[in-house]
């Protein structure tokens, strides 16, 4: 794809938008399948081919790959677990996937550093340091913002690879095998787009030994995968008319996901609005794109897209605003 390894493209689109400063259900199955990423990323580089009958890894070779420090550390962290098979992929993937949470973190830290330093991952202040009851009650939130531009290229050309006709490289091959792992493909693909996927797969299953045996194996843990879906569940129900009052009946539930930036005053105009909410966010640190304008407006924050939607709190007194929802790809 680029000069960045696999390990730094796939963390790119797996960090972006995951809380820095917490560590949540979603960024531990992030770094559950970033540390499999250093694994699969070394054994592209030892002449990994699809005329494999079987993947194996040479152990030996293996070790001697510690020159990067998150390879050492991951290393270090799954060598060191009993039962590890000398040269068997799966394992090897497995015992990545079981990172304790102080080797995560680390992980964390060194992935985050490499990245900063060549500028293309930011600590930024949350879109959530907008919504009017952080904001009211002084909690502070960071996220972390991938390079816009090369976020972009990662999953564009994947995307490009996959649902066009012609052969598939092996790391676009493993990028989409840790999007299924962590449980982002819907982050990625419309439904309509997975079905071309899973057709794809399923036409070069039997000839592409990478495809055949890494998509039999599975790392994903079922609890945390089990929390992370049903958040993304969740996000779902909320683009249908009723279940968007029932999150803004309940933002409790839902914190993360929508987003209530108070205007003060009632503005009719939606116009008026929308940049309203635009100076709110880039005061807040964020980069906003309008994607579309009129009645519900369409705005990409940092690589994130959602609908501006008015909205209301009714108390005592109401509190007029509107309201930010997640725009995934249908």
């Amino acid at each position: 794809m680029s000069e960045l390894t696999l390990a730094q493209s796939y963390t790119l689109v797996a960090l972006n938008a995951q809380r820095s400063m917490e560590m949540t259900t979603a960024k531990k199955v992030a770094l559950r399948c970033i540390s499999a990423a250093v694994i699969l990323e070394i054994c592209l580089e030892q002449g990994l081919t699809q005329n494999d009958v079987h993947i194996r890894i040479n152990k030996d070779q293996f070790e001697q790959s510690q020159h990067t420090v998150y390879r050492g550390l991951t290393i270090k962290s799954v060598a060191r677990k009993p039962g590890i098979a000398s040269d068997d992929l799966r394992s090897w993937l497995k015992k990545a996937s079981r990172l304790s949470r102080r080797a995560m973190i680390q992980l964390e830290r060194v992935m985050a550093d490499s990245l900063q330093e060549i500028g293309l991952l930011e600590d930024i202040p949350h879109v959530l340091g907008c919504d009017l009851y952080f904001e009211s009650a002084g909690v502070r939130v960071k996220q972390y913002r991938s390079d816009m531009g090369e976020y972009a290229r990662i999953v564009e050309s994947t995307r490009a690879e996959i649902l066009e006709e012609g052969p598939l490289t092996d790391e676009t091959i493993c990028i989409l095998w840790l999007l299924r792992e962590s449980g982002c493909m819907r982050e990625v693909f419309s439904l309509h787009e997975l079905g071309r996927v899973n057709e794809r797969l399923n036409a070069l299953y039997a000839t592409v030994p990478l495809i055949r045996q890494l998509f039999d194996i599975r790392i994903s843990h079922g609890i945390e995968l089990t929390i992370k879906r049903f958040l993304h569940l969740k996000r779902e129900v909320t683009k249908t008319p009723i279940g968007r009052l029932v999150n803004f009946a309940l933002p409790f539930i839902e914190r993360s996901q929508a987003v209530f930036i108070e205007t003060e005053t009632l503005i009719t105009n939606p116009t008026q609005r929308l940049h309203f909410v635009i100076d709110r966010l880039v005061a807040n640190g964020n980069v906003v794109t309008v994607l579309q304008e009129g009645t519900i407006p369409s705005v990409r924050i940092d690589n994130l897209d959602y609908d501006v939607v008015t909205h209301a709190i009714y108390g005592r007194f109401p509190i007029y605003g509107v309201r930010l929802l997640p725009k995934s790809l249908v």
